[in-house]
């Protein structure tokens, strides 16, 4: 059983996990700071997010969005949770080609940064929302 149940949902925890690294915005300058804009696509359910690192603030677009991304990363949502809470490696699963990726990957060092802040806060977005594991 899927741990999303909907696009919306993935959504909202999404939305929860960039609202808490946005709290501390020196621990994700890195990207923000890094000119690059990501597209994260998701399958089952089928979910689409922005993240623009051209300036500080994080902005994050929640929804397919016109325009090229510097980066993009196409995943099942399940396999994303269990990268964010440890349960399994994103090198595994980009070169099993779980992760399928388009893009200059050796700009994407800053967004490792970022995605180190999103599994620091997932635990405790996943408590709050009560997603199974």
């Amino acid at each position: 059983m899927p741990v999303f149940a909907s696009d919306e949902q993935l959504y909202d925890v999404l939305q929860a996990v960039f609202e808490r690294i946005s709290e501390e915005p020196a621990r994700i300058e890195p990207f923000t700071r890094s000119n690059l804009v990501i597209r994260m696509k998701f399958r089952e359910p089928t979910a689409e997010v922005l993240l623009d690192g051209r300036q500080s603030p994080l902005e994050v677009f929640y929804g397919p969005r016109p325009g090229r991304a510097d980066l993009e990363f196409e995943m099942e949502a399940d396999l994303m949770h269990r990268i964010w809470l440890g349960e399994e490696k994103a090198s595994q699963a980009f070169f099993s080609g779980r992760i399928q990726t388009r893009g200059n990957l050796m700009r994407a060092m800053p967004l490792l940064e970022l995605f180190r802040e999103c599994e620091r806060v997932y635990p405790d977005v996943v408590d709050t929302f009560k997603l199974g594991t």
